[in-house]
């Protein structure tokens, strides 16, 4: 008998999702905030709860179309509109055009209190009339302490949280409530999460003297999210999640090599980088990382390509002063638009604040070519976990665009050669390592390619050579002691050179002396040869003077034969 198969069981609803527009929040929400429920975004002052609100009401009139409604219990409307006026400009617009509410509510507890108790039908009634007024989508709370403050009795907030978190259910308002920090709670009551649908925990901490801003979603019913902490940094352009650890490993490769600049480079790499590949030039202080990394930022711009240059050590005007001591004119690369150089100090902003501006410039310029001078001092702006996590974010964000990234990274002479400050060697396609080698009281600089992912390359140590008409490799050169450089290699050079021009000496005075010796047999030759042709006249003579007699001879022998042939003759009969 067949087996019939039962049918699939329909798929549940999905859950409804309102983006929020924040720059990653909606991506480590999988599609932002749910629809027709509340969110409770807590966190201590100054973690930026506020702001997250007013953004998500901001971003849902321009972007999306939704209504919005900010309700306050502390701060007037006033303070308000100044204080996140500063922050988004479009907001005067939009309260103008009724796409957006800002109300003040002023809070007495003898306002919600009868016959001795708290109800919350008051606020209900004019929470509706704001928002009908402008059919608001979305509304934001700013903050639930407000509405319960000084109430002793626990079971009275809870039940009224129930009531208040309902009424905004029924109205299917996509809502977001803000909550204090409580202790050893994620607000003062400890109840607001048990009763919303999605908990956002906002922190805000000082490590080393460093600021920092991390978000995590506590909670998310219904929906798969992110679970790790998130730096986020709050700028003029609002609030910006740095979303993921990493971006994954599922990004597109290209076979297409993208040169280096530097001709003899292209040599050794057998045509230059993968486009989309991530470089780390390493090495010590003044060993050339710089002048390679705008070489080969120069080289991106010649071919009509739009490259980003970060510096952390040097500014924009001495970088360009710099490279035209090799010949190297960047002005005409930043004059056409095609190269932006952004210098800063690493300690001027944090390493989250760093990542988020690097992403602005690409997302603004889009380059096909991102340096970085150098990644190393990023150690300045956190931690090393940090500016690892935050090398990684980069990477992976950068091979998701197919941009080609160079780094340096400055290595101290006490390391390992095969070494980095910050670890960050096994996450690169390419590493080019730059050495000082000293020699008979000389600093040169030696170049060689530790790995390249991919593509055959050169295992050689390559000299190279800061010259006026730029970079320049020299040929790989072995002396007696290994490699040679500098002078040393120019005395040696000298010294095998007269060895091969005594050599020359020697083989031409061997030439010449087998040339003679080649004469003197030629001549003996030519009078044996004059001997063998007489003595070949004379033989030659004498045979044909035999011949003669022999051939006299045998006439003499045939006539006499004749003759007595005659004598014997018969006579004929009659």
């Amino acid at each position: 008998m067949a087996r019939t198969r039962k049918p699939k069981p329909p798929e549940p609803d999905r859950l409804l999702k309102a983006p929020t527009g924040i720059r990653g929040l909606d991506q480590i929400t999988r599609g932002g905030l749910p629809v027709g429920r509340p969110t409770l975004v807590c966190g201590g002052p100054g973690c930026g709860k506020s702001l997250m609100s007013m953004e998500f009401l901001v971003r849902g009139a321009t972007e999306f179309g939704e209504p919005g409604l900010f309700i306050s219990f502390e701060e007037s409307d006033t303070d308000l509109r100044a204080n996140f006026g500063s922050l988004f400009p479009e907001l005067p617009d939009l309260l103008n055009r009724g796409q957006l509410g800002i109300e003040f509510f002023r809070i007495s507890r003898a306002e919600f209190e009868e016959t001795g108790e708290y109800d919350l039908e008051g606020l209900f009634i004019q929470l509706a009339l704001a928002i009908d007024a402008i059919g608001a989508r979305r509304i934001a709370l700013d903050t639930i302490e407000t509405l319960f403050s000084g109430l002793p009795n626990e079971a009275i907030v809870r039940a009224e949280l129930v009531r208040l978190f309902r009424w905004l259910k029924d109205r299917n308002l996509t809502t977001v409530i803000t909550g204090e920090r409580g202790a050893g709670t994620l607000t003062r009551h400890g109840l607001e999460e048990y009763v919303s649908d999605c908990v956002l925990l906002l922190d805000h901490r000082i490590e080393e003297q460093i600021s920092t801003r991390r978000l995590r979603i506590v909670k998310y019913r219904g929906s798969a999210h992110g679970t790790n902490e998130y730096p986020f940094i709050i700028d003029d352009h609002g609030l910006s999640v740095l979303p993921v650890t990493s971006l994954g490993l599922a990004h597109k490769v290209s076979s297409e090599r993208v040169p280096t600049g530097i001709e003899r480079l292209d040599d050794m790499l057998v045509g230059g980088f993968y486009r989309g590949s991530s470089i780390l030039v390493a090495g010590t202080a003044g060993t050339g990382k710089s002048s390679i990394a705008a070489t080969f930022a120069g080289a991106a711009c010649n071919r009509g390509e739009r490259c980003l240059y970060f510096a952390f050590e040097e500014s924009a005007d001495q970088i360009v002063r710099n490279m035209l001591s090799i010949g190297l004119d960047l002005r005409p690369c930043i004059k056409s638009g095609h190269l932006q150089i952004h210098a800063t100090r690493p300690t001027l902003l944090g390493i989250e604040q760093h990542l988020v501006s690097i992403h602005r410039s690409i997302d603004d310029l889009r380059p096909s070519t991102v340096v970085i001078d150098p990644i190393s001092n990023m150690i300045q702006a956190g931690s090393l976990h940090q500016a690892n996590a935050m090398l990684l974010r980069l990477v992976d964000h950068m091979k998701s665009l197919g941009i080609t990234i160079m780094f340096t990274s400055l290595t101290h002479g006490d390391q390992a050669l095969e070494s980095t400050m910050i670890q960050i060697s096994s996450l690169m396609d390419t590493w080019i390592l730059l050495r000082d080698i000293e020699l008979g009281g000389e600093r040169n600089r030696g170049l060689y390619v530790i790995k390249s992912r991919g593509m055959a390359h050169s295992n050689q140590i390559r000299e190279f050579i800061m010259t006026e008409s730029g970079i320049e490799l020299l040929d790989p050169y072995l002396g007696p002691e290994g490699v040679l450089t500098g002078s040393a290699r120019l005395s040696q050079e000298a010294r095998e050179e007269a060895q091969r021009l005594a050599h020359r000496h020697q083989i031409e005075r061997q030439r010449r002396r087998l040339e003679r010796l080649e004469r003197v047999a030629e001549a003996k030759l030519a009078v044996q040869r004059e001997l063998i042709a007489s003595k070949k006249d004379e033989i030659s003579r004498i045979i044909e003077q035999a011949e003669a007699s022999e051939r006299s001879l045998r006439r003499d022998a045939e006539a006499m034969a004749r003759s007595r042939k005659a004598a014997t003759k018969s006579p004929k009969k009659a």
